[in-house]
């Protein structure tokens, strides 16, 4: 049985550990936390595909040493991250649920009252390290709108499983699903 997927990415190469989701299915988990080099290189080459847009905003938690970076290398000064509860500092707070296939419970995402205003009447990029299911962008998405801004471009590292095939995002790479076994499905 196979356990890892050798991933090419951005010019680097990485074995992705995988695990099960059914007993027919696995996935190759992508983590960018603690990868430097991964994290910076993604950053530059999501930032070469990037439309025109104001502000970046991500889901917390696994994107967001990705789009600290892509503000660095653009020289921005603020990004946004949709948190996954509610924090005493957060006023006015907005939400929605999600159902992520890498998360067991539904979760929901919030804004406050200073993002929302950071986002009103901008352009705002959602940026995400995979898009799988898409109910994570669909989610930023509704925030997005409820907020009163315009979704300028949907960027992710990576698409996996019908996320390869969606014409309305920009990745840098397709990411299988797997069999069983650790074949590619």
């Amino acid at each position: 049985m196979k356990k890892y997927y050798e991933l090419n990415v951005a010019g680097l190469k990485r074995d992705l550990q995988l695990f099960p989701i059914t007993p027919d299915l696995q996935i190759a988990a992508f983590i960018l936390f603690g990868d430097v080099e991964l994290t910076e290189a993604c950053a530059r080459e999501l930032l070469k595909k990037a439309p025109a847009y104001d502000i970046m905003l991500t889901a917390e938690a696994k994107s967001i040493p990705l789009i600290y970076e892509m503000a660095r290398q653009s020289g921005q000064d603020n990004y946004i991250v949709a948190r996954k509860g509610p924090k005493l500092y957060m006023e006015d707070v907005i939400s929605t649920e999600v159902d992520s296939i890498t998360t067991e419970a539904k979760q929901k995402l919030f804004l406050g009252k200073k993002e929302v205003e950071a986002i009103r009447g901008k352009r705002v990029l959602i940026v995400d390290d995979v898009i799988s299911t898409g109910e994570s962008l669909a989610a930023m998405e509704k925030l997005i709108a409820v907020a009163g801004g315009e979704v300028a471009g949907k960027l992710a590292v990576l698409a996996e499983g019908d996320a390869i095939d969606r014409p309305d995002i920009t990745v840098l790479e397709p990411l299988p699903l797997f069999d069983g076994e650790g074949n590619v499905k």
